[in-house]
């Protein structure tokens, strides 16, 4: 089976050398590796380097040359807005400590439809209105790299929302793990 290793991004892409092109959904074009069937039936197996995301409109380069067109599937989608712009923000910053993914546009945020995203939405006091369309979240950001030090993110332990004086607690006195463990090695 054909391989693609190469990413060829939309404006590097020659329409002549377009030989098929596949449709794939946002988690479709996060991944680095796996067995695609094209639209015209080209088979070929993806396998990147490292991590990228596909954006519609770029392109895999086969062993072969030949290359395949990367278009973004619609996708069942909540269009999220609000008339007070800090609403958006609050939300926005809710979904990110959360891990949801969030395509931020000028006027509307866009997350999957999903019913915990959605009640979260009607918390922050936004409308959202379902539609089907590409999703393009934005890129996570990150400030240090994790996997450097050979631990998974998901196993830290996070601040779960409240003052340990609301216990009646003193948080120096009474220290019971709810901050940001490093596991035994430097940042």
């Amino acid at each position: 089976m054909l391989r693609a290793t190469t990413i060829v991004r939309k404006p590097a892409v020659r329409p002549d050398a377009v030989a098929d092109t596949v449709t794939l959904d946002h988690a479709g074009r996060a991944r680095r590796e796996g067995e695609l069937v094209a639209a015209g039936g080209l088979a070929f197996r993806l396998d990147l380097d490292r991590a990228a995301t596909l954006e519609d409109g770029d392109a895999l380069r086969l062993e072969d040359g030949r290359l395949v067109r990367i278009a973004a599937a619609s996708e069942a989608l909540l269009e999220v807005r609000s008339e007070n712009p800090a609403r958006l923000t609050r939300l926005a910053w809710q979904c990110g400590s959360n891990h949801v993914l969030v395509e931020v546009t000028a006027e509307a945020l866009y997350v999957k439809a999903d019913p915990v995203v959605a009640e979260l939405v009607r918390g922050q006091g936004c409308a959202a209105t379902p539609v089907e369309r590409p999703f393009r979240p934005e890129r996570e950001v990150v400030a240090h790299d994790h996997s450097a030090c050979g631990h998974d993110h998901h196993a830290h332990h996070h601040d779960h929302g409240h003052d340990h004086q609301d216990h009646g607690h003193d948080h120096h006195h009474h220290d019971h793990g709810h901050g940001h463990h490093h596991h035994g090695h430097d940042h």
